[in-house]
């Protein structure tokens, strides 16, 4: 099924001022993400920003831009404005490519927009916990899944638990135990996404502080793209941007 692509910007980073706008080998970081969604096959890749900055820049590289209200809380606000601009049907996938991912995997995308379907509202994708360090790490999201690829639930926490492997050894990766990681890639099918910001926040996204445990505690399923490998990390600090930096000076 045909998608497109929305790139939610804005200037507003603590970390990393201005990250939108940040130079990888001669152009801003929206443009590169722009460019791999791309790749992957998009019907159509927009950027979606109230920043008349961020307008002008993509402008400037024939990427085509959306203004939005400045208020939005959250990225999927923001893209579900420009959907309705645009008058999308409700069958249309969307897909959300977060701005700071200027090395995505094309694939990646397609893969997890391939996931909507009559029955699927909203898709996301996942790949296996390599190391321990990272299972334990709050600030890595696991999800679990049912039989039919579908997110049971996401945590902050070690899920699923292995009662047995980590008996004492709680920092020890058990034998023939893969936990999966959740990657922060998101498509929807349009009416879902319209009506996405009228769901009641639920306890739980307050708790985990997960905006995607709103979506499970309604009831509405989310499909899970497994891939092989971690995808290429986002930028969220000057150590990442030098890192980025160094791929595309090469």
């Amino acid at each position: 099924m045909p998608f497109i692509v929305i790139i939610p910007a804005r200037l507003a980073s603590t970390r990393l001022p201005n990250k939108p706008l940040v130079d990888l080998g001669g152009k801003p970081m929206v443009v590169r993400v722009a460019e791999r969604a791309a790749l992957a096959g998009a019907a159509r890749v927009i950027v979606a920003t109230d920043d008349e900055a961020i307008r002008a820049a993509c402008a400037a590289h024939d990427i085509e831009v959306q203004m939005t209200r400045a208020d939005h809380q959250s990225g999927t606000d923001r893209i579900a404005e420009v959907a309705a601009r645009l008058g999308l049907p409700d069958h249309a996938v969307v897909v959300n490519v977060q701005g700071d991912e200027p090395l995505i995997d094309p694939a990646l995308i397609s893969a997890t927009a391939a996931q909507i379907g009559a029955q699927v509202p909203m898709a996301t994708a996942a790949h296996p916990v390599a190391l321990s360090e990272e299972l334990f790490n709050t600030n890595v999201v696991k999800v679990v899944l049912d039989r039919h690829g579908r997110a049971l639930y996401f945590s902050r926490a070690v899920i699923p638990w292995h009662r047995d492997g980590f008996a004492g050894q709680a920092q020890a990766m058990p034998a023939g135990y893969q936990p999966l990681r959740h990657i922060g890639l998101y498509a929807y099918r349009n009416d879902f996404l319209q009506a996405y910001s009228s769901l009641a926040i639920s306890p739980l996204e307050q708790i985990e502080a997960l905006e995607q445990l709103r979506v499970l505690w309604h009831g509405y399923p989310i499909a899970v793209h497994v891939t092989a490998s971690a995808p290429t990390a986002g930028i969220d600090t000057p150590e990442d941007l030098f890192r980025v930096r160094r791929h595309f000076d090469t």
